[in-house]
């Protein structure tokens, strides 16, 4: 076991993602301490005419590009990725081929350029669904297995990156660690509540799923940031991080309706009350999910994945993250929510609206 007092400066810093929801935040953070950041994503980042920062746009899954992103940086946070939440049996190949390229082939090239170019700290962003397989986790830890059961490209793909990623550990002198969030929220979100909100506008949210006494936890955006960076600043020679997996959240584990609830209400739209059990909701999904991409029909309204985050426990201890890199949470759900609301109110009408204008002109 390492020592948790040995940390370091992070130098100069490529955040991969940067003009992303998680990307954009940590920039933010980053360059709001002082420290020269690079933004490598496929779009510009909107913080491009602050002087600290120095925008590449290409494609983490071209070698030059890559190769010209980690040139010259001290520290690497890898935040880029694609979210195929659907998978299983089923998929396409074209549909297995696009998230591998990026989340998989793209990290591993990422990681190569980066030790190749003198790298000295690699954090990667994982998921807690490495571990979870359908399962009901309560309170687990960083010694759980990864999870051999596929029903979402997202979670194998992360598995197979993390494992490329912690076994590059201490290769040509770069260390390397990886961070598992859960549910990221916050102002920028555009993946959680916005999936909220289309299935609220699309009038598909009647029943509430599974028990209410399921609960799941969810990651802050601003707490994730601030394990990113302990993490990164962790990564030295005898320190606590090299080679090793944290489970990053807010420390509050909740029913996701409950959660919902106040985000769902301040946009004045009304919350169900009537429950449906969450395992027939989860075999119509995934029936649902293999007719999608055997003969062509929709998406399904929800993925089997989300079916089961919200029908079983699955929370994840921090107590590792506390001892290792001496992390708290920043903010309470409760602070970060208060904050965050007029960003969500202000998402969903804009969501509205333009679904109403969409609907005039149809």
């Amino acid at each position: 076991m390492g020592d948790p007092t040995l940390t370091t400066d992070l130098g100069h810093v490529l955040v991969t993602g940067g003009s992303g929801f998680v990307g954009a935040n940590l920039v933010t953070e980053l360059l709001s301490r002082g420290l020269r950041v690079r933004s490598f994503d496929r779009a510009p980042s909107r913080l491009a005419d602050h002087p600290a920062l120095e925008t590449v746009v290409g494609d983490i899954t071209d070698p030059g590009d890559v190769a010209s992103a980690v040139a010259g940086v001290d520290t690497v946070i890898h935040t880029a990725a694609i979210i195929d939440l659907m998978g299983g049996a089923s998929v396409t190949e074209e549909y297995r081929n696009r998230s591998f390229a990026v989340n998989v082939g793209g990290t591993e090239k990422l990681v190569r350029a980066a030790a190749a170019a003198g790298v000295k700290r690699f954090v990667y962003t994982a998921s807690n669904s490495v571990v979870m397989g359908g399962q009901a986790i309560s309170g687990g830890d960083e010694t759980l297995p990864y999870t051999e059961r596929f029903n979402d490209l997202y979670t194998e793909t992360k598995v197979v990156a993390e494992k490329f990623v912690l076994a590059a550990n201490g290769v040509e002198g770069m260390l390397t660690c990886s961070i598992r969030p859960s549910g990221i929220w916050g102002r920028g979100d555009q993946t959680m509540f916005r999936k909220v909100f289309e299935s609220v506008l699309a009038g598909h949210v009647k029943v509430l799923v599974g028990n209410k006494d399921v609960k799941l936890d969810n990651s802050y955006v601003h707490n994730l940031i601030h394990g990113f960076i302990l993490a990164a600043e962790h990564l030295v020679p005898g320190g606590t991080a090299p080679g090793q997996a944290y489970f990053v959240n807010d420390g509050e584990p909740i029913n996701m309706f409950e959660f919902s609830r106040p985000v769902v209400a301040a946009c004045g739209e009304p919350f169900p009350t009537f429950r449906v059990p969450g395992r027939l909701v989860w075999l119509a999904m995934t029936a649902w999910q293999f007719l999608h991409f055997r003969f062509g029909l929709p998406k399904p309204l929800l993925e089997p994945l989300a079916i089961e985050r919200i029908t079983l426990d699955n929370y994840f201890s921090i107590d590792k993250a506390k001892r290792d890199l001496g992390y708290e949470p920043l903010f309470t759900t409760e602070q970060a929510m208060a904050d965050c609301l007029p960003y969500y109110t202000d998402l969903y009408a804009s969501m509205k609206a333009a679904g109403q204008a969409a609907h005039a002109t149809a």
